[in-house]
């Protein structure tokens, strides 16, 4: 399955964990995307779709929870 085939929020949390100079946080990729990482309830759906991106292989989840691009 090709990126440009995901939805465009899946597009753009991928941008935002390639841009990071490491492993980052679902509240730095919050920033980046535009979420309003002060308030939980509005950083839980991201933290999900990071998540659903792990298991489909499009990402990687740290042990200490950070997230990156699969190498």
């Amino acid at each position: 399955m090709e990126e440009d085939s995901l939805p465009w929020d899946y597009q753009r949390i991928i941008a935002a964990v390639r841009q990071a100079a490491g492993p980052v946080m679902a509240r730095e990729v919050g920033e980046v995307v535009g979420v309003d990482v002060s308030v939980r309830s509005k950083l839980e759906p991201l933290r999900s779709k990071l998540v659903r991106l792990v298991d489909r292989g499009w990402l990687r989840k740290l042990p200490d929870g950070r997230f990156t691009t699969r190498l």
